[in-house]
């Protein structure tokens, strides 16, 4: 049922023919991180100083590039910088739902230019194939890729089973362009399919909006994701960087785990 459970992260690339899913999975093995912060800041000193004390330990920087209040053209070029620099790929969590022809507009235009920088986008697929084909017909040229929200994990969402199917037809027909699934666990077998967790945390088990949290090892050993979001949890306390170190490992221990490998030990 799962076949790919066993598999590493290594061996997964050689399932996909999208440049940007092989590089994140050689990414992952590289570093030796499933972590992904989510940066939910509003400045972009805080976004910056973030990506740039956390950079190493992670896979992936979420970014909401609509909620920075002193937003300028100079910070996606920073932001490549530092993703350079540190060997994290950039996700913008605009969450596009809208026909093709707007989300290409929202994709490609006004001030964020979100194709130029961003190598991760996601969307809802409620509107239907056309919100992809509007997204691919920017993205795939750049060899972008599209995440699909199959689940979230607030309380009372609205993510059936029927819903959650069609959003798998959605991606399977779309497999140059759709790299994986913003999802509480693994939903298909195939293998060339990433699965981003978010509400992770080791320390609460839900927040005072309906924020549902479950712990690394649950997600990546238990339900089979691949990428742990973290946001608050690591950004908000004391010493961040100790503290993303924390859920990387913990994220990496689980990994190990679920490949059947022995947990490597080390001092950093």
């Amino acid at each position: 049922m799962n076949v790919s459970k066993n598999l590493s992260y290594q061996q997964r690339a050689q399932y996909t023919h999208h440049p940007l899913a092989q590089r994140l999975f050689h990414l992952m093995n590289d570093k030796k991180t499933n972590l992904a912060l989510s940066a939910d800041v509003t400045t972009k000193d805080e976004l910056l100083t973030l990506a740039d004390q956390l950079g190493s330990q992670i896979c992936i920087l979420k970014t909401h590039i609509d909620i920075i209040e002193d937003f300028d053209s100079s910070l996606p070029k920073q932001l490549q910088e530092l993703a350079c620099k540190h060997q994290f790929l950039l996700f913008e969590d605009r969450k596009f739902a809208d026909i093709g022809n707007t989300v290409q507009l929202q994709y490609t235009a006004g001030i964020y230019k979100i194709v130029d920088w961003a190598d991760i986008i996601n969307a809802h697929g409620l509107p239907g194939p056309g919100i992809v084909q509007g997204l691919k017909a920017a993205g795939v040229k750049k060899h972008r890729g599209l995440l699909l929200l199959a689940e979230m994990s607030s309380a009372g969402n609205f993510f059936n089973a029927e819903y959650i199917q069609a959003t798998l037809d959605l991606a399977m027909q779309n497999k140059d362009f759709v790299i994986g699934f913003i999802a509480q666990r693994k939903l298909h077998a195939d293998p060339a399919f990433i699965y981003l967790t978010p509400g992770v945390s080791m320390a609460q088990a839900q927040d005072k909006l309906g924020q549902g949290y479950l712990h690394p090892h649950t997600v990546i050993a238990e339900n089979l994701s691949d990428v742990i979001i973290v946001g608050r949890s690591i950004y908000q306390q004391e010493s961040p960087f100790l503290v993303a170190q924390h859920y990387r490992k913990a994220g990496w221990a689980a990994y190990l785990e679920r490949c059947g490998k022995l947990i490597e030990t080390s001092s950093d």
